[in-house]
């Protein structure tokens, strides 16, 4: 079945792009080992809950709405460096183009993932948010920033469509960070259980035109990836 998993912050920095690159990379199932059942993925998410069963790979296309084009970059560079791959497609679909590409993408994908401008509630971003099932909404663990995801919560809920926040570079053993989660938790806010740290694989890898999955899959980047990639996938069924 095709889910269409949309990442949107209207503040600028919190992390919108290299996430989409990651999970889209575990979705794929690119760079994903087996370890029993705990790491394989399934067409269907069925087994411990995580969503990782089967080895089959999904079709991924990355859709690229931010004129700063980030996301595209790093796939330029990653079809420089490596074979291409049919499972992975990025189109820039900013404006106009979006509509078209997104009915192309129905047609073709398992998965649509898409990238959304920051700053200022524009049409494309509320196409983006209004065709999803699930909208993620990436935050630095900062009360600024939690504050400023406030605006792009109120987006997704008047489009009627569910979001999940994710903490991203979450710092370790830091008093603030268990402070504002709880706090987030006691708001209702739709905090994801999985959250990403403050780790420089992530970064690394999009630099070498990878995933973490494929560039460190034993890393702890990795491992946090693919509990966030179940975790989404899930909600999003």
């Amino acid at each position: 079945m095709l889910r269409i998993i949309t990442v949107a912050q209207q503040k600028g920095g919190a992390g919108k792009t290299t996430l989409a690159a990651h999970l889209a990379m575990a979705w794929a199932g690119l760079g994903t080992e087996q370890r029993g059942n705990a790491f394989r993925w399934s067409a269907f998410g069925r087994n411990n809950g995580s969503g990782l069963v089967g080895k089959a790979k999904r079709r991924v296309y990355l859709l690229d709405l931010d004129p700063q084009e980030s996301l595209s970059d790093w796939f330029r560079v990653r079809e420089e460096r490596y074979e291409a791959d049919d499972n992975l497609i990025l189109r820039q679909a900013g404006g106009w183009r979006l509509s078209g590409e997104l009915s192309r993408a129905r047609r073709d994908a398992d998965l649509i993932v898409i990238d959304t401008p920051p700053h200022g509630d524009t049409s494309a971003t509320r196409l983006a948010v209004r065709a999803a099932d699930l909208v993620i909404v990436p935050t630095q663990l900062s009360p600024m920033d939690v504050w400023a995801s406030k605006s792009t919560l109120e987006l997704i809920e008047r489009e009627g469509k569910q979001a999940i926040m994710v903490l991203n570079r979450v710092p370790p053993r830091a008093r603030l960070a268990d402070e504002l989660m709880h706090a987030l938790k006691a708001a209702g806010m739709p905090l994801a259980s999985a959250h990403l740290g403050n780790r420089i694989a992530f970064a690394s890898s999009l630099m070498e035109g990878k995933g973490v999955t494929e560039s460190a899959p034993k890393s702890l980047a990795a491992a946090e990836i693919r509990l966030l990639a179940g975790e989404v996938w899930r909600k999003a069924a």
